[in-house]
């Protein structure tokens, strides 16, 4: 499927796909300052587990989603996954009722797990499309889609959710009637029903025109050369363990920088109706790399050359987010945007690079990443920063670049252990 006519029509089913898989992603961001007063939550930590019901789902369920896609096919396996992230994305009407934490956990677990079959499938589909050293530029141009969706999902979803948050908060505070209060805040737990019916709508749409379409099935196993003298086990790959590692440090760095930067905003002294829309601005950041990559990759720069620039510039962009202040540091939060946008499209290829018949596996435990990297890292950012020393956090996205930057320069290079 070298020919690019022969794999046009599969790249725009795949934007299609990226676009889905954004718009459900970047929710989170304004759900999380949503959730911590609709359930009355306390500390940040709480609130954080937002990010970790719907990135541990990756953990558990990458594997299984291997299985699935060997069972059901490619095709099939997406069709299923949509309407896993439907009946997740559907959960969330009897959590606004009751206004039930873990209810709210479940369904993201939920989405995240439909999201996980997802991504086992395409992100495979893509590398092999064409030729593994462009990988990075086709993970760019359906990666400008996923951001897209990104810059879209916390203006349309912040807006309806968090409108008027900051003088409802205020409310809260000084309200004195229980009554009221419980009044205001099932008020406010309502909104976020339209939404996601909304989406479980869309979501099975795009199902039937999956079903409807010409997508071909892949062939892994020939797709990528494998290494002359094939290993006996997925684990025998260094360029794949340790890129398992790099996608833990890039979706950690990802989350703190996407989904954490409105509570961020908050902890400053940012007015929740302000700091709603910061997600967008960090998916902005992360379109122009795209753009970026499209461009260069490969005619002016290696994705791995690529990758080392990214991490180097995530680093200065963190140092100058902790020693400065206001809007100055949000503004180089969300320029993170910028440093990670060609992480995610180099990491892959080059950890996957030579599996050949464990290119399936090797997918899975790529994917498997995502658990820790979103469910862990931005647990600990809060827990590190919070509302205490907010900045303080940022040290955990540092430690991570510094690793990332190691796999670019050495890490993907290694064979054999």
């Amino acid at each position: 499927m070298n020919n690019k006519n022969n794999y046009l029509g599969p790249m725009l089913v795949m934007g299609l796909l990226f676009f889905m898989m954004g718009y459900i992603t970047w929710t989170n961001g304004p759900l999380i300052p949503y959730l911590k007063i609709v359930c009355n939550l306390e500390t940040d930590v709480q609130a954080f587990l937002v990010t970790s019901a719907f990135y541990f789902s990756y953990f558990f369920m990458s594997l299984p989603s291997a299985v699935v896609l060997e069972k059901l096919g490619f095709k099939n396996g997406i069709i299923f996954s949509m309407v896993v992230i439907a009946l997740g994305s559907l959960l969330f009407i009897p959590a606004a009722n009751s206004r039930t934490y873990w209810i709210f956990l479940t369904g993201l677990f939920m989405q995240g797990s439909g999201l996980a079959l997802l991504q086992t499938a395409v992100n495979p589909y893509i590398s092999i499309l064409g030729p593994i050293e462009a990988a990075a530029k086709r993970i760019s141009i359906v990666g400008i889609a996923n951001k897209a969706a990104g810059i879209l999902a916390p203006l349309i979803v912040g807006g309806i959710l968090l409108k008027g948050a900051g003088d409802l908060e205020k409310k809260l505070v000084t309200i004195t009637d229980e009554g009221d209060r419980q009044v205001i805040l099932a008020e406010m737990a309502s909104r976020i029903q339209t939404p996601y019916i909304a989406l479980a709508i869309v979501l099975i749409v795009v199902a039937v025109i999956i079903f409807f379409s010409k997508l071909p099935e892949i062939q892994t196993e020939s797709s990528i050369t494998a290494e002359k003298d094939q290993k006996k086990s997925v684990f025998a790959f260094p360029n794949l363990m340790l890129g398992v590692v790099a996608i833990i440090c890039y979706v950690g760095a990802e989350v703190i920088a996407g989904d954490g930067i409105g509570q961020y905003g908050k902890n400053i002294g940012i007015s929740l109706d302000d700091a709603k829309h910061f997600t967008s601005y960090t998916m902005a950041a992360m379109l122009v790399g795209y753009v970026v990559g499209i461009i260069a990759i490969p005619r002016y720069i290696k994705q791995e050359q690529a990758l080392k620039y990214s991490a180097l510039v995530g680093i200065v962009f963190c140092l100058i987010a902790i020693f400065t202040t206001g809007y100055t540091s949000i503004l180089f939060i969300a320029l993170l945007g910028l440093a990670n946008a060609l992480m995610w499209p180099a990491i892959f290829p080059m950890a996957i690079n030579g599996l050949g018949t464990f290119t399936k596996v090797g997918s899975a435990l790529l994917i498997m990443g995502i658990g820790p990297g979103g469910g862990v890292l931005p647990l600990l950012y809060a827990m590190i920063g919070g509302e205490a020393n907010p900045q303080r956090g940022f040290w955990v996205i540092i430690l991570c670049y510094a690793y990332i930057l190691y796999y670019a320069m050495i890490g993907h290079k290694k064979k054999s252990w």
